[in-house]
């Protein structure tokens, strides 16, 4: 702190000692499948865009796991593969001029939130979860008027060029309450300048497309 603020004889009465750190070992090369495994698997969840480096990490190793929570991947070498991935994802964003389509979808989700809609991005494994769970999302149902939301498989469909389907509805489960949620989702993608496909049926998602999936990363 007196270095900080520049005190006259802040190092004073310290004995000084260079210390060397030396550099880290690299981690061993990966088995030519594995690495091709690895890297695929990274990937996908780059273009995922919703996990930042370490959660990358352990889910590589996870997924490249044989069994008996094995894995011929060490955290090392997950670390070293995803670093120059990421990297890599990095400068190819360098060329996305303008707000991306996912850019877009957190815009008007956000303006959803703001309005009194639960909506989270990237929520849970599948539709079936994410029905059960998103009343978890809030303390008091009755202070909000409704939910959507898009889980983590629609997500990598949506990563693969086919459009993203959304879930909505009421917390008290009527089809009025669904329907009304329904059209404010659809306008609030519209004036982002999102297309969607949505028929006013309480019964169908909402199919936001055609879709470019270019989801920047954060972290």
């Amino acid at each position: 702190m007196r270095w900080a603020r520049q005190e006259d004889g802040w190092d004073a009465e310290v004995a000084w000692e260079r210390e060397e750190f030396g550099l880290p070992e690299e981690p061993p090369a990966l088995a030519p499948e594995v690495a091709s495994r690895a890297e695929g698997y990274v990937r996908e969840l780059l273009r995922d865009g919703y996990l930042g480096i370490d959660a990358v990490i352990r889910e590589t190793v996870c997924l490249t796991e044989d069994g008996e929570d094995s894995s011929p991947l060490s955290p090392a070498q997950g670390r070293a593969l995803v670093e120059r991935l990421w990297l890599e994802r990095v400068d190819a964003q360098e060329a996305w001029s303008g707000p991306t389509d996912p850019d877009r979808l957190e815009r008007a989700f956000a303006a959803l939130g703001d309005a009194g809609i639960v909506a989270p991005e990237n929520f849970t494994c599948c539709r079936g979860c994410g029905m059960t769970e998103i009343g978890a999302e809030v303390d008091d149902e009755s202070a909000v008027r409704g939910f959507v939301f898009f889980h983590r498989q629609g997500t990598r469909v949506a990563a693969e060029g086919h459009g993203l389907s959304l879930y909505y509805g009421g917390f008290d489960g009527s089809e009025q309450t669904t329907t009304r949620v329904g059209h404010e989702v659809v306008a609030a993608l519209t004036s982002t300048g999102l297309s969607t496909e949505w028929d006013g049926d309480p019964g169908k998602a909402i199919d936001v497309t055609p879709l470019e999936w270019r989801k920047r990363l954060v972290g």
